[in-house]
């Protein structure tokens, strides 16, 4: 499944959809809009409803890629499904944090605890 995908890779696990992101910083507008696009497609044409962002990789996220992940998070709960997140990098978390987003995403330390909190 995670060769369809250009900018994330994903697979399953007990029907929730475990996505890492390819490369390590998103920055520029097409690299934002491609993985904001595949995370949509994921949800809406692979049906997945419960979805783990794994952020082990990232080394910086700017402010339109988070307005993607704000974007599906948003989809998700209108299918009632899930959006977490875990392996947050600290530089990364801070960004979260001063975004507020740390508030309205739930943000775990391990993919073993975000799974665990979904299932």
């Amino acid at each position: 499944m995670s060769d369809a995908y250009k900018r994330i890779e994903v697979r399953e696990v007990a029907g929730i959809a475990v996505v890492q992101f390819r490369d390590p910083k998103y920055t520029d507008e097409l690299r934002i809009l491609e993985f904001g696009q595949e995370l949509l497609d994921l949800v809406e044409n692979g049906g997945y409803r419960k979805v783990v962002l794994n952020f082990g990789r990232i080394e910086f996220f700017s402010s339109g890629a988070l307005g993607k992940l704000i974007t599906l998070d948003k989809r998700i709960k209108a299918l009632n499904g899930s959006l977490v997140c875990c392996n947050i990098q600290p530089d990364i978390f801070e960004v979260f944090k001063i975004t507020r987003l740390d508030r309205l995403f739930k943000i775990f330390p391990t993919e073993e605890a975000a799974l665990s909190s979904i299932k």
